[in-house]
């Protein structure tokens, strides 16, 4: 049946292929250019402020200058690795705006000559729908002063290529460049009155998107935070374009960003980091203070969100998560660390998941989704879901999972001496016959975290060696003390924790941290054992050094 099943896969992933190799012919035909080169508008209906670009791409005034480039090498430089930064055209957010003008309209008058017509990168949905963005936001200062004929090219330019993101919109299955290709529609609707049906197309197909997306508390079904960031970024941009343009903005989108905002003050740490589960890496928070200072007063009180549980007392804040694997299609970026969890003290973080290396490399993507890589349980060095390897399928589908477990028995406290909750999992099972059960408590009256970890061996005579993981912050060094049951954590210089593991002794490893834009070592307490016939269950906790 699993053979049947990734047959299944690669026959529609060889069937999209084809699909894919054909429209690429016929997108380099003359015959499609010219169907794209439709009515030039007569007028821009209004000049959007161009200071919405940075909601959804850093601001920094003078940060990126053109002033002194020759536009004539300005493409010539470009590089396979910096291809796309230069084609978005998002770096306009960083020019002189009085400045740069002049050179910015030679920059882009070489860019139509060289690239009016599709090739795969420079038109890839994603670049295109930045680049479209871009030019309309700026349409003042490219315009102003401008030639007739420079005027007229360059708003054929935005109208062939609008009109080939909305040619395309339906095939387009990857959310995160679909909402690019949504926003540029919703904006090219917006600014010209010939195209206002690039605006209802883009509104219409926003709120399937929506539905199809988000989970109904308004996060991502990847489960991803970062996901969570970069859609809500998206989401808010589509509303402030649409108020700007004054237009009534849809029930619908409001709703959704309420939600989304809810869910990043959800696991907005006190650091204003990100939590690392899922797919997430580094990514700072406080870009939404405004909108969410700017929220309807209550809001949700939901202790869970995106399957994360989040234990919150004093000083102390964990992420917990119990949630299961999310669908195939939503997977490319699940890290498979089933109740694995995140510890702060202080706004600090202790306890880590080494993050998502896809900032860093595709082979520390790759590595950073294995279960040893999550503050959690492995058996015989085994990571709980295992990832498509077909080459094809991964190209089409992304590195999506194979195999799915449940999470059951969600137990939730909230008691006079403690605060906190306890699940199970089933990854385990049809390979070891195990299951793994994890408690993680924050103990009221006496002020620190404890957690119990149970192996539940349901066949006996197989042998399993068992690697519990707790890694530790990069920043922070670890010192295994003389008992061997206890690692002394040093947080700063007046500063320590004690990890504690009850009738156990502990090891300090070596591990790796993917979390940023470099990889980093980083110390690793692990606790590692055998068991054949019966089953396992410890305690372990982390009280402040006194």
């Amino acid at each position: 049946m699993f053979g049947l099943k990734s047959v299944y896969f690669y026959l529609i992933a060889l069937q999209i292929t084809i699909i894919k190799m054909l429209k690429k012919i016929y997108f380099s035909s003359n015959y499609y250019n010219k169907s794209l080169q439709t009515k030039i508008p007569q007028q821009v209906y209004y000049s959007p402020n161009p200071f919405l670009l940075s909601i959804i791409t850093p601001y920094k005034k003078k940060s990126f200058q053109i002033n002194e480039i020759d536009p004539n090498f300005f493409w010539l430089k470009e590089k396979k690795k910096n291809q796309e930064d230069l084609h978005n055209f998002f770096w306009l957010n960083l020019i002189d705006r009085k400045i740069d003008a002049k050179n910015l309209k030679k920059i882009i008058y070489i860019w139509m000559l060289k690239y009016s017509k599709y090739q795969k990168k420079i038109w890839d949905s994603s670049t295109l729908s930045s680049r479209v963005i871009s030019w309309i936001l700026n349409i003042d200062i490219i315009l102003n002063n401008s030639t007739f004929d420079f005027k007229k090219n360059f708003l054929n330019s935005i109208v062939s290529q609008s009109n080939h993101l909305k040619k395309n919109i339906k095939f387009e299955k990857d959310y995160s460049k679909k909402i690019e290709v949504l926003s540029a529609l919703i904006l090219s609707g917006l600014v010209f009155k010939e195209y206002d049906d690039n605006y209802k197309t883009g509104i219409k197909e926003l709120e399937t998107f929506i539905k199809d997306l988000f989970d109904n508390e308004g996060f991502p079904l990847t489960r991803n935070p970062n996901d969570l960031i970069f859609f809500t970024r998206y989401l808010i941009f589509c509303r402030e374009i649409i108020k700007d343009g004054q237009k009534y903005v849809p029930e619908f989108l409001e709703i959704i960003i309420e939600k989304n905002l809810t869910c990043i003050k959800f696991i907005k740490c006190t650091n204003d980091d990100t939590p690392l589960f899922n797919g997430a890496s580094e990514n700072k928070l406080d870009q939404f203070d405004e909108f969410i200072d700017s929220q309807k007063k209550g809001g949700s009180t939901n202790n869970t969100l995106g399957g994360l549980f989040k234990i919150k007392l004093k000083n102390h804040l964990v992420f917990f998560d119990i949630g299961g694997p999310p669908k195939k299609k939503f997977s490319k970026s699940y890290q498979s660390g089933p109740l694995s969890f995140e510890y702060y003290l202080d706004g600090v973080k202790i306890i880590t998941n080494c993050g998502f290396g896809k900032n860093i490399s595709n082979k520390a993507e790759l590595l950073s989704r294995l279960t040893a890589c999550q503050s959690s349980l492995t058996l015989n060095d085994t990571t709980v879901t295992k990832f498509e390897r077909n080459k094809l399928v991964n190209r089409v589908f992304g590195n999506s999972i194979k195999n799915s477990f449940k999470t059951y028995d969600v137990n939730i406290k909230n008691e006079k001496d403690l605060i906190g909750c306890s699940v199970s999992h089933n990854g385990y099972e049809k390979n070891f016959g195990c299951t793994h059960k994890r408690e993680i408590y924050l103990d009221k009256e006496n002020n620190y975290i404890k957690g119990y970890d149970h192996i539940v061996k349901k066949k006996d005579g197989i042998p399993i060696r068992y690697v519990f993981r707790f890694h530790i912050n990069p920043k922070l060094t670890v010192v295994k003390t003389i008992n061997g049951n206890s690692a002394l954590i040093q947080v700063s210089k007046n500063k320590s924790l004690l990890f504690t593991v009850i009738d156990e002794t502990l090891e300090i490893e070596k591990s790796i941290y993917l979390g940023g834009k470099k990889i980093l070592d980083n110390p690793c307490i692990t606790i590692i054992g055998n068991l054949v016939n019966k089953n396992k269950s410890f305690k372990w906790e982390i009280k402040k050094n006194l």
